[in-house]
């Protein structure tokens, strides 16, 4: 997205990530939140089927036009509340058909699915980028970048089928005995009732508080996609293979995540947040420091391995490849320790009846992070420009020690942010 705002939309830096931190990200935000209360009024399957056909208006939009304002509001805009509407059908349904005993691992291997789905992105985001195609349709020349929206828009359409079959006898029958003007009525105002319980519950701003901390890690995996393009095209070469790069994190937390889940059960949420987090914390420091360090790494065993094995490259290995996979193998390690767990601790404090609502909430570190990442843009033009002189490192400075503000805040105010789990005993 941060490409396409930039290349077919023309925005500067500066304007396309304040557009992806600042107005997409408190809209998705919002939209979730509601779209909590309304998944627990209407159930998990109406609300799903709406966000997907939001999204396949939204991206359809996104392919057919490069007119800014008509892609912003009728494109981005839409895409926002059609993700939003997905979110908490994903993260209630988890929490309402596992046990107690079954949560941990059940987030984790939602979370391993997850990745799995940015591991082919990565590949796919790689190889349209490469290829250069030049399709036409109806005199309608798509971009890369609308190629892959046209990739994504497949996706959508291949959900109404899946959705479909997702009926369950309960539903059916509701179904039969119900009008659609009268499920609306009943749903708004259950909406609205559910919402005003919610911001009547103490434990609601004391999770406020605990994904205000976990926004400042959120905001360094939003960079991949916000960031991690544009340094890797102006440090590394265009069209270098940052997707790849980043399926490294992805291949890490499929395998890792369930292991992780797994074993780490008889242990509260919060303490593998605080201690994933600070691992994640420790490994972007790896970018923040000079690249002369991991040259002999770079023209050794493992960056031939790396670059030419892995990655495909020709000629010589910038040592900033070898740190982008050391870094992401850190972060990867305590991403599989806390960000499951994150989604986790939410639904576990959930009243019943309001997992969804909760579960909503779960994606508020998503704002924070892309509130941070919305700097992105002047970071980006003072330290990474697309001409002139490069301070990257300092960059990723800054980065680092936004993501050490999570973990230490966490064991700084834990004595108030920590609410009691739901099927374990409150362990300090």
């Amino acid at each position: 997205m941060i490409l396409w705002l930039s290349k077919d939309l023309g925005f500067s830096d500066q304007a396309a990530g304040a557009l992806v931190g600042w107005v997409w990200a408190p809209a998705m935000t919002v939209f979730t939140l509601l779209a909590g209360s309304l998944t627990d009024a209407i159930g998990l399957r109406r609300t799903f089927f709406l966000g997907v056909t939001i999204c396949t208006f939204a991206r359809s939009v996104m392919i057919g036009t490069t007119i800014p304002w008509l892609a912003l509001l009728c494109g981005v805009l839409p895409l926002a509340i059609g993700e939003a509407l997905g979110t908490p059908v994903l993260l209630a349904a988890t929490r309402v058909y596992s046990t107690t005993q079954q949560r941990s691992i059940a987030f984790s291997i939602i979370y391993a699915i997850m990745n799995v789905g940015y591991l082919v992105a990565g590949v796919v985001f790689d190889f349209i980028r490469r290829s250069d195609f030049h399709p036409s349709f109806f005199g309608l020349a798509p971009t890369p970048h609308q190629q892959l929206f046209m990739v994504s828009l497949a996706l959508e359409i291949v959900l109404f089928p899946t959705i479909y079959f997702l009926r369950s006898r309960q539903e059916r029958q509701r179904n039969t005995h119900s009008t659609m003007l009268a499920t609306v009525r009943a749903s708004a105002a259950e909406t609205i009732d559910l919402f005003k319980r919610l911001l009547g519950q103490s434990a609601f701003f004391r999770l406020l508080v605990f994904f205000l901390l976990i926004g400042f890690l959120k905001a360094i995996f939003l960079q991949m996609d916000y960031v991690f393009p544009k340094f890797g095209d102006r440090e590394l070469g265009l069209n270098a293979p940052v997707g790849k790069i980043a399926g490294i994190n992805s291949i890490i937390i499929i395998f890792l995540a369930p292991v992780v889940g797994a074993l780490t059960q008889k242990f509260s949420a919060y303490r593998m947040v605080v201690f994933g987090g600070a691992i994640c914390a420790a490994g972007v420091f790896v970018m923040a420091l000079p690249t002369n360090w991991f040259e002999p790494l770079a023209n050794g065993a493992f960056g031939d391995w790396l670059g030419h094995g892995y990655l495909r490259l020709h000629g010589a290995i910038h040592p900033y490849y070898v740190m982008s996979a050391l870094y992401l193998t850190v972060f990867s390690v305590g991403e599989a320790f806390y960000s499951p767990r994150v989604y986790e601790y939410a639904a576990a404090i959930a009243p019943k009846g309001q997992e969804a609502s909760y579960g909503a909430l779960a994606y508020i570190p998503f704002l924070i992070g892309k509130v941070l990442v919305g700097t992105s843009g002047w970071l980006l033009a003072m330290f990474c420009p697309a001409t002139g002189p490069r301070r990257s490192d300092l960059m990723w400075l800054i980065f680092a020690c936004a993501a050490s503000v999570a973990p230490i805040g966490l064991l700084l105010f834990r004595s108030y942010i920590r609410v009691p789990e739901a099927g374990r005993e409150q362990t300090s």
